[in-house]
């Protein structure tokens, strides 16, 4: 197996123009997933590449390098609207796998069960990727295309996720359902981010579930209900149709009606810990 260890995303890019080239950052998906083949492919480790870690301030908002590992996201003082991202990076896997695992890893992998993407999609975050041709920048429900399917072109690579700012007051989570507190793949995943009016309502709503479609889904139906109703009413309203954008699969861990109604607990849970967050901040 040929292994290379870039030093410049030059360097990368090059090695990328190989052909079939295994990109590694934490090589926490990689690695068990080779363990059955018989004759390897090269494998580029870009971990060595500073512009692939860390999380940044920008003008607009946020910048987390791909190759940023779940233990800092973890770590970072970071403001309320990264606080869905974090409770996510807290259940990725083990310590062992925090400490290895990276952000742009869990993207770039395209699971329907990956604990980051629901937080980056209430974020409305995007994707800045790299080629010999440049760089392009594509939201990250776009970027998904399906189970293990990205829009990832050849020669390129994912070099950071950027976020734009929200107002500090914003609040933000994650939950999850497995068969057992760690060390699980999710039977359904939420994730949730609002922005309190001052008047017990909310002035913008994001929700995003995981888990329960080939990728993870925004709920447009139901985030327009959650701004447009009075106060706590719109609880009272939601009903089924408002998960239409779901197609949760049965497998050895539940059935698809299964997910379907744990999503709909999930979610009706944390809008009620939301309102009264809002209330009493």
């Amino acid at each position: 197996m040929r292994y290379v260890t870039a030093t410049t995303e030059q360097e990368a890019l090059t090695v990328l123009k190989g052909g079939d080239v295994r990109v590694v950052a934490g090589g926490t998906d990689l690695f068990p997933a080779m363990n059955d083949q018989a004759v390897l492919p090269p494998a580029l480790d870009i971990s060595a590449l500073a512009a692939f870690h860390g999380i940044t301030r920008t003008e607009s908002g946020w910048r987390i390098g791909a190759a940023t590992p779940w233990r800092d996201i973890i770590r970072a003082d970071l403001p309320a609207m990264f606080h869905g991202l974090q409770a996510a990076a807290r259940e990725v896997g083990s310590v062992q796998i925090q400490t290895r695992g990276t952000i742009g890893g869990n993207i770039c992998n395209a699971s329907p069960a990956a604990d980051g993407v629901p937080p980056l999609l209430t974020l409305d975050a995007k994707v800045d990727l790299i080629s010999e041709n440049g760089c392009r920048r594509v939201p990250l429900s776009d970027f998904l295309l399906g189970v293990r399917q990205t829009d990832l072109r050849p020669g390129e690579l994912l070099r950071s996720i950027v976020i734009p700012d929200l107002p500090d007051h914003c609040l933000s989570d994650f939950e999850k359902l497995g068969a057992r507190r760690y060390l699980v793949i999710s039977i359904a995943m939420v994730s949730a981010l609002v922005v309190p009016d001052g008047s017990g309502g909310f002035s913008d709503a994001r929700i995003a579930v995981g888990a329960c479609s080939a990728v993870a889904r925004r709920l447009t139906r139901l985030e327009e209900l959650v701004v447009s109703a009075q106060r706590a009413e719109f609880l009272e309203e939601i009903y089924s149709g408002h998960f239409t954008a779901l197609s949760p699969i049965g497998d050895v861990r539940a059935s698809g009606a299964y997910r379907m109604r744990v999503s709909e607990t999930l979610v009706r849970r944390m809008l009620t810990g939301f309102l009264k967050e809002g209330a009493c901040g």
